[in-house]
C-alpha cells in the first residue's frame, strides 16, 4: 500500500465509502461487491483483504451491540429486549461451516496472488448473474443447503466472498428483522478465525493504513444503516440488476488483467 499512487489511494478511499454503504445496508457484500473494484486498483488479494477483515470485525459487533443495547428506563423496569441475533441458528451455521472454512483459509495462504485473483473475479462473475436475471441461489432442499453452506465456508476461508451463498439458506430460516445482525454475528466469528490465520502466516494487517480507511468506511456504514431501515420494507431487485450488469463487466476486465 506504501507504493501506490496518488490517484490509487483516492478509488480504494471510495471504494472502502461504497464498503462499508453495502456491508451495514445489506448485512453482507462488503467484500463481495467491493473486492473486485480493490483489485483493479492493485492487483494484491492480500493487501485488501486484512482490512476488509478488520473493518467488519469493527462494524459488524459496533451494530449488533447498539441493537442490542437496553435503555436505561427498559433496565429500571425490568423489560426484556429480544435479541437481534437468531443465536440457535447461528451455532447451526457455524457447525456446518467451520472445517470447509479452515480448508479454505489453508489455501488463501497457498495459492498465488494471480490464481486466487482469478478465482475471486469468477465466482464474483457467477453471483453478478444472478443478480442480472434476478434468480438469487435458493433451496428448499436440506442436502443442497448444507452443501450450499459448505461451499459459502470454504470460499469464504479463501476470500471472504462467500456470503450470497450462505444467505441463499439463512434468508430462508432467519426473520428478515433478524438476518442482518445474524449474519454480522457469523462473519464476526468467521473473520475472526480469518485475521488469526493472518497473524499466524505473518500476513501484514496494513495497520497504518486502517487510520485513513476506517473513517471512510464509517461515512459509508452510517449512510448504509439509514437505507437498510428502508430496505426492511421495499424490495430492491432493480439496483441488484444494475450491480450485477457492474460487476460482471468489472469481473471481466479482472480476469483479463489477471491473465495479461
Amino acid at each position: 500500500m506504501s507504493s501506490l499512487a496518488a490517484y490509487q489511494y483516492v478509488l480504494i478511499a471510495l471504494i472502502f465509502v461504497w464498503s462499508g454503504f453495502v456491508r451495514s445496508g445489506l448485512g453482507f457484500g462488503g467484500a463481495v461487491l467491493s473486492l473486485p473494484f480493490l483489485l483493479l486498483v492493485h492487483d494484491q488479494p492480500l493487501v485488501f483483504l486484512p482490512i476488509i477483515a478488520i473493518h467488519l470485525l469493527v462494524f459488524s459487533s459496533l451494530t449488533i451491540w447498539l441493537n442490542n443495547r437496553r435503555t436505561g428506563a427498559e433496565r429500571r423496569a425490568g423489560e426484556r429486549r429480544e435479541s437481534t441475533v437468531d443465536w440457535r441458528y447461528l451455532w447451526y451455521l457455524l457447525a456446518v461451516m467451520m472445517v470447509p472454512k479452515l480448508i479454505g483459509v489453508f489455501g488463501l495462504i497457498t495459492l498465488p496472488s494471480r490464481v486466487l485473483s482469478a478465482i475471486i473475479f469468477v465466482i464474483v462473475a457467477i453471483y453478478a448473474l444472478s443478480y442480472v436475471f434476478n434468480r438469487p441461489f435458493r433451496s428448499n432442499n436440506r442436502a443442497v443447503d448444507i452443501l450450499f453452506l459448505m461451499v459459502g465456508g470454504y470460499i469464504s476461508g479463501t476470500s471472504l466472498i462467500g456470503a450470497p451463498l450462505i444467505i441463499a439458506v439463512a434468508a430462508q430460516q432467519v426473520a428478515k428483522e433478524k438476518l442482518r445482525d445474524t449474519l454480522f454475528a457469523l462473519w464476526f466469528i468467521l473473520v475472526f478465525i480469518k485475521l488469526a490465520a493472518f497473524i499466524w502466516a505473518d500476513v501484514d494487517l496494513q495497520l497504518i493504513h486502517h487510520l485513513w480507511l476506517l473513517p471512510c468506511a464509517a461515512v459509508g456504514h452510517v449512510i448504509g444503516l439509514r437505507v437498510h431501515k428502508r430496505m426492511l420494507q421495499a424490495e430492491t431487485p432493480v439496483f441488484f440488476r444494475v450491480l450485477g450488469i457492474v460487476l460482471l463487466v468489472v469481473s471481466a476486465a479482472g480476469l483479463v488483467q489477471a491473465f495479461l
